[in-house]
């Protein structure tokens, strides 16, 4: 299974509860991908109830997937793919051998040639904002245009455009893609205005 998709929504810190409501609108709204971190209360259980309800051509992952022992976890949870916030070569190799996606975490160049050689089907560069954001994508653009870039960390409605002309495959966001206030309020029709609305703004960067 390949992971080919333009924007992947983080969620930290969901309550199981609400999780089914958030994915469900976010797909319907446009959104292909959801990524729930490892480290959200009941991450596991939130997978594991959630897996059978995604549609066919969408994604439900686990994120901050740190260590071997994470990513099996993550794996029997249910997770369609992985996303590790730092390069741990057991984890791309086991997931691999799994045929599940995986997208490790990275920041300098060594760090980023390391995970794509191991076997990362995407490199995640995070935090990117603390390295400059769009500028950093295209200074890594030069020795790196065959690698696929995920960037994570500071990206939003307000600078999308500046990560898409820069370079980048993919982005992952949170609450600047859902909506801080439509998450704490639990405002489903705000967060699926607000997800609809992040897609179609992607989509017109494109052109």
């Amino acid at each position: 299974m390949q992971l080919n998709v333009p924007v992947i929504g983080i969620l930290r810190g969901i309550e199981a509860g609400f999780f089914s409501e958030v994915m469900q609108a976010s797909f319907e709204a446009g959104l292909q991908a959801i990524e729930v971190t490892m480290n959200t209360e009941q991450a596991e259980e939130i997978i594991n109830s959630n897996r059978n309800q995604v549609p066919a051509g969408k994604y439900l992952g686990m994120g901050t997937v740190r260590n071997i022992d994470e990513a099996k976890t993550a794996i029997e949870a249910g997770a369609m793919y992985l996303v590790t916030p730092n390069v741990n070569v057991d984890v791309i190799k086991y997931a691999r051998s799994r045929e599940i996606p995986v997208v490790a975490g990275a920041l300098t160049p060594t760090e980023i040639y390391e995970a794509w050689s191991a076997g990362s089907d995407m490199i995640k560069v995070f935090p990117c904002s603390a390295m400059g954001g769009p500028q950093y994508i295209s200074e890594l653009r030069g020795p790196f245009d065959q690698i696929p870039l995920l960037a994570v960390g500071g990206v939003s409605a307000a600078n999308l455009a500046d990560y898409i002309s820069a370079g980048v495959t993919a982005v992952g966001v949170g609450a600047s893609l859902f909506g801080r206030r439509s998450l704490r309020e639990k405002n489903i029709k705000d967060l699926s205005r607000n997800v609809k609305g992040f897609i179609k703004l992607y989509q017109s960067s494109q052109m």
